[in-house]
């Protein structure tokens, strides 16, 4: 009987341990994958993003730019209905109208202000590979420059049209959906999610 109680302890704590560990990194792929994710302008932090949004897809219907996209099964379970921007496939135009549909506060709103959306928007920031950027490689483009809607605030260029990203970057992808190069050389990176 001794015997029989160790296996069957033995089993149930392989099996115990089994499902933890599939569960356990089931679930910080999802957190990864969440953390991945550029939300709309005015998203909340992302814990509490999550918990207020109903998937109701107002936010994509506004979007005169169908930069909106919304998560399936590749974003993972937790992101399965939610709002995000994709800027390789379209970047934000900054209109505001997505956050101000909300009807349960996941995006807070922003009013179509300048000196507001620099201050409230912080969808994520642009980055540029100096390695794959043509103006860094002595040919001249500032294709960047010319989608960014805050040309030298945001994104600035030398007289070489060499770009540089300040603080300011909202994380719009504008200059990621215009860049010419492949893969881009500028490329909007998710800000920290709490």
């Amino acid at each position: 009987m001794f015997g029989r109680f160790t296996r069957r302890l033995f089993l149930k704590g392989s099996i115990f341990a089994t499902l933890s560990a599939f569960f356990g990194s089931f679930l910080l792929w999802e957190r990864r994958a969440s953390a991945t994710l550029i939300r709309p302008p005015g998203a909340i932090e992302e814990y509490r993003f999550l918990g207020k949004c109903i998937r109701c897809f107002l936010c994509g219907e506004v979007c005169p730019n169908k930069a909106i996209k919304f998560g399936g099964l590749k974003e993972g379970l937790v992101n399965l209905g939610t709002p995000y921007i994709q800027p390789r496939d379209q970047g934000c135009m900054l209109c505001m109208k997505c956050n101000h549909i909300c009807p349960t506060g996941a995006l807070e709103p922003i009013k179509d202000d300048l000196e507001e959306i620099l201050s409230k928007v912080r969808m994520g920031r642009a980055e540029v590979e100096r390695g794959l950027c043509y103006a860094y490689n002595n040919r001249l483009c500032g294709f960047c420059y010319g989608a960014c809607p805050l040309p030298d605030i945001a994104l600035s260029i030398d007289h070489f049209t060499r770009p540089t990203v300040t603080d300011k970057c909202v994380g719009c992808g504008l200059c990621e959906k215009i860049c010419i190069q492949v893969p881009q050389a500028i490329r909007v990176r998710p800000r920290p999610k709490v």
